[in-house]
């Protein structure tokens, strides 16, 4: 009469097949086991970037198709808002280029971006630039999938930002009439509390401004890419008017003045 077989070998059996069960075939035959996941990893995607197209639906879904630069979703400025995705999130999508935020450098490879179409601005025959609006149906559409992109990913709120915030001295997207406190309201960016802007202005007008190395010491310290030699050189100014074009957009002219550190020391 045949032995009963014993436990080990039982269990034994048992996690062969269950191993057997989570292996798949591999590169050039090798078998690869899943059956174990490592807990300590997140997502490779870090950044969420927004941009506006500076052309029209049509021009916009050629270049960013067929052209040179790429990016991971479209919000068209149909009625209502459509969104088309042009590159898997796995995979790495040019619409960022030279760039830095917190730190990071050429967040191509960390970001995923979104595309709003979007004229950008018209240049008026004053040389003043009258930009152009974004509908309520594409910014309530690019809320919806900021959040689920921010929630797959975990991508903290400080880190849903424009082109402008990350490449400043190149670019102005999405502008000064993207609505940022709007997403922010949500959850999805970064915001400061108003009365805490108020008593940090009404301080700042009775005591003067601080000196133009401490405006470049916050905007680094919040993630732009600044000089910090002190002067206030074009370089400086074009950072702190990417700043205003996000947290104050009446006035986007890069110059250091009460509101803008009052915001800058609220951020803080």
């Amino acid at each position: 009469m045949p032995s009963r077989p014993s436990l080990h070998l039982t269990l034994s059996v048992a996690l062969a097949s269950l191993v057997a069960g989570c292996a798949s075939p591999g590169p050039a035959g090798i078998t690869i086991d899943r059956s174990i996941t490592a807990r300590s990893q997140d997502s490779r995607v870090q950044f969420l970037v927004l941009h506006y197209t500076a052309a029209d639906r049509q021009r916009a879904l050629h270049l960013l198709s067929k052209g040179e630069v790429s990016s991971h979703y479209l919000v068209t400025d149909d009625e209502p808002a459509r969104v088309l995705q042009l590159v898997d999130e796995n995979r790495r999508a040019w619409h960022v280029g030279a760039s830095q935020w917190r730190g990071r450098t050429w967040l191509n490879a960390s970001a995923i971006g979104i595309e709003i179409v979007n004229p950008g601005f018209t240049t008026l025959p004053d040389g003043r630039r009258q930009w152009h609006p974004y509908s309520d149906s594409q910014i309530a559409t690019v809320i919806a999938l900021v959040r689920d992109i921010a929630a797959r990913h975990g991508i903290a709120p400080q880190d849903i930002v424009g082109h402008s915030d990350v490449a400043p001295l190149r670019k102005q997207d999405p502008g000064p009439l993207f609505p940022w406190a709007r997403l922010a309201a949500e959850g999805l960016g970064r915001w400061y509390e108003p009365a805490a802007v108020a008593a940090h202005r009404l301080r700042f007008e009775r005591d003067g401004l601080p000196q133009v190395t401490w405006f470049q010491q916050q905007l680094a310290r919040l993630g732009y890419a600044v000089p910090l030699h002190g002067m206030l050189d074009e370089a400086t100014m074009t950072v702190l008017a990417a700043f205003q074009m996000h947290y104050r957009p009446q006035d986007i002219r890069g110059m250091p003045d009460a509101e803008t550190a009052a915001i800058l020391a609220a951020l803080a």
